[in-house]
């Protein structure tokens, strides 16, 4: 068939019209493929939230379908925020989903914090949501603290699990006394975030115990009345900037230890004799290196005595030689020195005479 036949049957508008046909089919083809997706992704999300959102819807929590999604898209666990919203209202607190949320995302313990806040409102006790959640991310258990603050702790002083059984002090008198304590605290939820802990409570009261048994003239003025420690731990304020607030101390036990001063007294003593003796050993050694120099000293005194009778002949002989001695002379001063070692030797003396010249015999 040629174009003009074609052309002359009219079959181009017949075609056109084919084009135009098809073209309305692909489009209800899209928009049905469109249709059914975003049908398929409601179907999704109603099966997904529309138990959380009926539950959220029924407990009055007031939290919507949108913000489920919104939940999902945040990394947020929409059960957990859920649950805990609609713990909070049905007991009765005014929390908001986004503080709920703001919570969980920086880590918090969500439905903790909120039972916390449900135990304090029951109890009576000003918590909240701000402060327990300043709690929670300090690395504290609110609920641990609130169940603390209800029900107080007894805290033994010293703790026996660090090794020690008893503080012990000494009195004026000298005596040593052993001591165990039992404070009773409770959490000062106020001062929980930044306060000390239990070690320092247990130090505080430690020192006050040692202080006010160090302060007491006798060991027996304690011994009579153990209460007056606890009234002076107490009215120290130990408490102030820890997490706790001390409602009791309690001595438990008062033991009489040793005699310190006398034990003191005894080694000062001891130290005092060794000190004595060392002194005494110190001052004969002096005396003896005193006789040594003395005996030295006779020595060379000797000495010098038997050089200068060594010059005695040579003064005789000199004097001989001058004319100024004669034989008379020296004979005579032979006996003389003969008649004196005589005499030595009769009384004892041991013939302590030394010759000076030659010859030994008498006139």
């Amino acid at each position: 068939m040629t174009e003009a036949a074609i052309t002359g049957a009219g079959f181009f508008p017949a075609a056109v019209l084919a084009l135009q046909a098809s073209d309305t089919n692909i489009f209800w083809l899209v928009g049905g493929l469109v249709l059914a997706l975003i049908l398929f992704i409601a179907a999704i999300i109603i099966i997904k939230y529309a138990a959380m959102w009926v539950q959220a819807y029924m407990s009055k929590a007031e939290i919507g379908i949108l913000d489920l999604i919104g939940m999902t898209l945040r990394k947020v666990n929409a059960r957990v925020i859920i649950h805990s919203k609609i713990t909070a209202v049905q007991a009765g607190l005014a929390v908001s989903t986004r503080d709920l949320e703001a919570h969980y995302l920086a880590g918090g313990n969500v439905p903790n914090v909120v039972r916390a806040m449900i135990a304090a409102d029951r109890a009576g006790l000003e918590l909240d949501f701000k402060t327990a959640r300043g709690i929670d991310l300090a690395g504290r258990n609110v609920l641990e603290a609130v169940q603390l603050c209800v029900n107080p702790k007894v805290i033994d002083c010293p703790d026996p699990r660090k090794g020690r059984e008893t503080v012990d002090a000494v009195a004026k008198d000298g005596i040593q006394l052993k001591a165990k304590a039992r404070v009773t605290v409770r959490t000062n939820l106020k001062r929980l975030v930044g306060g000390a802990t239990e070690e320092t409570i247990i130090a505080r009261v430690g020192e006050g115990i040692v202080t006010s048994i160090g302060s007491s003239e006798s060991y027996k003025r304690v011994l009579e009345n153990p209460d007056v420690i606890s009234k002076k731990v107490l009215e120290r304020g130990l408490d102030a900037g820890t997490a706790f607030e001390i409602l009791s101390i309690d001595i438990a036990d008062v033991d009489v230890g040793e005699n310190v001063g006398a034990k003191l007294q005894a080694d000062q003593a001891e130290t005092d004799k060794r000190i004595a003796q060392a002194k005494a050993e110190e001052r004969r050694a002096m005396a003896v290196a005193r006789e040594q120099e003395m005996q030295a000293t006779v020595v060379e005194n000797r000495a010098k005595v038997v050089l200068a009778e060594s010059l005695i002949p040579q003064a005789i002989a000199d004097a001989f030689r001058s004319g100024n001695l004669g034989v008379i002379d020296f004979y005579r001063l032979k006996n003389i020195q003969a008649d004196t070692s005589m005499r030595e030797s009769i009384g004892g003396g041991g013939g302590g005479g030394t010759p000076s010249g030659p010859g030994t015999g008498g006139a």
